[in-house]
């Protein structure tokens, strides 16, 4: 498999090019705001099989092509790990190193809410702390120290900038790539070591989809543990244990909006009758029609 290489000013994925898989290794490849953090709890509850994690969740479950850590310390942490692996990445497979025995698992969700929710999360997100940290990682490195891009203010309006979002054609940052992401293990969907789950279905039955889950990444759970990792992996914990859950706390204006409101549908006391006409336009040039009805999950 041709392996592409993406880039934008804070994330690279040709660090993937020196992480030594291992056998049992799980890549979770998912497009940014389609509940992540989500399958990193799941998953490191299943691995370590408590709610009381040894670490918090960013170091059990590393992202290494996030610019703002240092490549050998990355590395590193990678490389000392003795459990069973868990590998955040925002790369579509098709720019990830393809591993027979590593299991590659994506999350779906409503489109539109996560335009919604990528609206939430970049008003939030602190660029001058995020900048500071990728330039302390570059110099640590002995790299140069690439000037701050230029980032022009976001529309004023809600509906602007969705509409921007549904356009922009960026790496992790609007609906092609979103849906390109996707399409990326849908066209594999069949394969033995490839995962598709979606958030719709964590949210309505989040019990069956873990002992699906544990099932499919050969994970033998006792039954009397299941209720203590189910209600630890539900959203209301997760926000009462916050500061071991959510990623690189520093670089948040508010870390409590980090875990907004974990719900499905919200785009619509957000989105007007023009935004879904304008999105609806643009996704089916976007998609395969299937693709489409798997992650819109029947909301039209």
């Amino acid at each position: 498999m041709h392996q592409k290489h993406y880039r934008n000013a804070f994330i690279d994925s040709s660090r993937w090019d020196d992480i030594a898989l291992r056998e049992g290794d799980i890549i979770l490849t998912t497009p940014p705001k389609t509940g992540t953090t989500w399958m990193q709890m799941i998953c490191a509850l299943l691995i370590f099989q408590t709610p009381e994690l040894p670490r918090p969740l960013g170091e059990i479950s590393v992202w290494p092509d996030f610019l703002v850590h240092p490549r050998e310390e990355v590395l590193a942490e990678l490389d000392g790990q003795r459990h069973r692996r868990v590998i955040k990445t925002h790369t579509p497979l098709d720019g990830l190193p393809y591993d027979e025995r590593v299991t590659y698992l994506t999350i779906g969700r409503e489109p539109r809410d996560v335009g919604v929710s990528t609206d939430n999360h970049m008003s939030n997100m602190h660029l001058g702390k995020v900048f500071a940290a990728f330039a302390a990682s570059m110099a640590a490195e002995g790299a140069e120290v690439p000037a701050l891009p230029e980032m022009p203010p976001p529309p004023e309006s809600v509906h602007d900038r969705f509409r921007a979002w549904v356009d922009d054609p960026g790496y992790m940052s609007g609906l092609p790539m979103f849906l390109h992401h996707l399409d990326t293990l849908w066209q594999v969907r069949d394969r033995p070591n490839v995962v598709l789950t979606h958030y719709q279905q964590l949210q309505d039955d989040l019990a069956a989809s873990m002992r699906s889950l544990a099932a499919k990444l050969d994970i033998e759970v006792p039954e009397q543990k299941w209720p203590e990792l189910v209600e630890a992996a539900t959203f209301d914990s997760m926000k009462r244990r916050e500061d071991d859950v959510i990623p690189n706390r520093d670089l948040w204006v508010d870390k409590a909006r980090f875990l907004h409101k974990g719900t499905s549908g919200q785009w619509r006391s957000v989105l007007d009758e023009d935004d879904v006409a304008y999105y609806r336009k643009q996704v089916v040039t976007l998609a395969d029609p299937d693709l489409l009805a798997w992650v819109q999950q029947g909301q039209d």
